[in-house]
């Protein structure tokens, strides 16, 4: 499908707003983080459990290390069954025995046998719910607009840190106010909550694993591209696994305990405001070209830092390196959707969450075993971010050419409509079903039979009308109050031509010529059918690249008369090289289009 099949108005401006306020975007990036708070309570909270019993500090670190380790060696094994059996059916009994197993510790008690306390730690590490990897996957369906999934993503990515200082903040609290068997179990409660706000929002419990092409189980998720992604991610969690030890050593140099929680805060505070400004607009370059850029920054943002400042110097200058850290994350996401089978992505964002974290606890095993030299500990973050880059800059051609994040140049990962895609039966594909279960962007949910339309049209236009109102609530919207629907139609005209313009500006395109009544008409025109073109020829299917795309928009930009982009409205996307070139003369421009 492409949009010259089905017209579709511009979503609004991607603002914080606009994206905060689609439907269920709060109530999945909150449940979430409030699903995912017990990574960052319990290795404090079993620290603090096992040592106000008197028990020994080297065995609850122990216990911390295992909780994290088996949570995320266990990540890419959750995120493939919920790519073969969903969200529900992998992160529902994951969260019961994740909790349960932190409810059991305060049974057994802080001096019960080691081996049953240890099984029971590791056990709660391995059923840790997979959020982060399966919200991911949900972005493409409640937020099908590039711009404003970028501007999720990005909060995303950007809140992550504010996990681990509320977490631990929150566990010693409880632990102390409380006693630290409150701390577990208001751990396991927080779990069980957050679990259950993000699975029962309509989008998770609608969501299906997209099919692989053929046979059963999906295609060959890795690939060099990946490996080597995954491999130069591992080095940025290097360098905030060493961090960590880091701000210990300048908290000891400087005789300041509070510096070994204030930097990694200061560091997880630029970071989250990275996130906000990166969001705030689109960039230039691809997600390749950002995430080389921004793995560069990074490395430049420990510079300062080996020359060991003081505190409060120590603490402004940890912010630096921590505005680009979204910006990496993020951008290897999107690598993520360009090189991963759509049936495979949850299990490829799952290997991407633990390269960092193996590269973290890399970092900190290192760091930790050359604590005593302040200035090679000073250097360990800046060379882990170092090999990151290098690495990224060697495996430049194997990250694809990536995407420009404008408003014509669409994912090439474009995922559907999850609820909307065909059924298995067992391992074999079923024909493609004619009859389609559309849940509409109101919240109704309407059986349409699709026979009329060719098979591999179905799940596009299903994907089109989930994304909208059903029938009933839209005559409603429309027949309430004619004056209000004129004005909803201004409007709509004028977002359509406000993002027609920023378009024309981002990709270099001439104004366009003819009686004054008719731009504004042929810029709309040009935008939707060059929009068409790149998804039905490069995005969605296509056998074009990057080169024959820039080719044609040379073409294109020799066309500024503004009534033959009119004329050509209602033409497909994949007919656009042969309208230009029937173009005459007269189409085109006097003036040197050529940038």
């Amino acid at each position: 499908m492409t949009l010259a099949d089905h017209p579709t108005t511009t979503p609004p401006p991607a603002t914080y707003g606009a994206v905060l306020g689609g439907r269920h975007v709060v109530r999945l990036l909150g449940g979430t983080l409030t699903g995912r708070l017990p990574n960052g309570m319990v290795p404090v909270s079993v620290v603090l459990w096992i040592t106000s019993a008197g028990g020994p500090l080297a065995f609850a670190g122990l216990l911390a290390a295992l909780y994290g380790l088996a949570s995320g060696l266990s990540q890419p094994v959750k995120g493939r069954l919920m790519d073969r059996y969903g969200q529900t059916r992998v992160s529902a009994p994951a969260a019961l025995l994740n909790s349960g197993c932190l409810l059991a510790l305060p049974v057994i008690g802080a001096g019960g046998h080691p081996v049953a306390v240890t099984a029971v730690v590791g056990f709660a590490g391995l059923f840790t719910p997979p959020l982060e990897a399966g919200l991911r996957a949900l972005w493409p369906a409640v937020l099908p607009d590039l711009g404003r999934r970028r501007v999720v993503q990005a909060l995303d990515t950007g809140s992550q840190g504010l996990l681990y200082i509320v977490g631990p903040l929150l566990a010693s609290w409880l632990a102390t106010a409380y006693g630290p068997d409150i701390a577990l179990t208001a751990t396991a409660a927080l779990g069980l909550v957050g679990t259950a706000v993000v699975l029962t929002a309509a989008p998770s419990r609608t969501w299906r694993p997209v099919p692989a092409s053929g046979a059963t189980g999906g295609g060959r998720l890795m690939n060099s591209g990946l490996v080597l992604l995954f491999t130069a991610l591992s080095g940025t969690g290097f360098a905030l696994g060493a961090m960590n030890v880091w701000a210990a050593g300048m908290a000891t140099t400087h005789g300041m305990a509070m510096l070994s929680g204030m930097l990694p805060a200061a560091f997880s505070s630029g970071s989250f405001l990275g996130g906000l400004i990166y969001a705030r607009r689109a960039w230039p370059g691809t997600t390749t070209s950002q995430l080389i850029t921004t793995a560069g920054l990074f490395v430049l943002g420990w510079i300062p830092l080996l020359a060991q400042p003081g505190a409060h110097a120590a603490i402004a200058l940890t912010v630096v390196p921590g505005l680009f850290l979204t910006l990496i994350i993020t951008n290897g996401f999107h690598t993520v959707d360009t090189l991963a089978p759509a049936s495979r992505t949850t299990e490829a964002y799952a290997w991407l969450i633990l390269s960092v974290g193996t590269g973290q606890a890399a970092g900190t095993a290192l760091a930790g075993a050359l604590a005593e030299r302040p200035y090679v500990l000073a250097a360990l973050p800046a060379a882990g971010a170092a090999t990151s880059l290098a690495i990224l800059v060697l495996a430049r051609r194997k990250l694809g050419p990536g995407r420009r994040l404008g408003r014509h140049r669409r994912s090439r990962h474009h995922q559907p409509h999850h609820s909307n895609l065909p059924a298995f039966e067992g391992d074999s594909l079923m024909a493609i079903r004619t009859e389609w279960q559309i849940v509409h962007s109101c919240g109704h949910e309407v059986t349409r039979d699709l026979s009329d339309r060719p098979a591999d049209k179905r799940a596009g236009f299903a994907r089109w009308l989930g994304g909208r109102d059903c029938t009933d609530c839209w005559k409603a919207s429309r027949d309430s109050d004619s004056a209000a629907k004129e004005v909803w139609l201004a409007a709509k005209r004028a977002e359509e031509q406000q993002a027609a313009l920023e378009w024309a500006t981002q990709f270099d395109m001439p104004p366009l010529e003819g009686p004054e009544r008719a731009l504004a008409w042929g810029e709309r025109s040009r935008f939707q059918l060059v929009t068409a073109a790149y998804t039905a020829l490069v995005t969605e299917g296509g056998t074009w690249d990057e080169a024959d795309w820039a080719a044609l928009e040379e073409k294109i930009r020799t066309v500024t008369r503004a009534g033959w982009w009119i004329d050509q409205r209602d033409a497909e996307g994949t007919d656009l090289p042969e309208l230009l070139d029937a173009a005459t003369a007269e189409d085109r421009g006097t003036e040197n289009p050529f940038r």
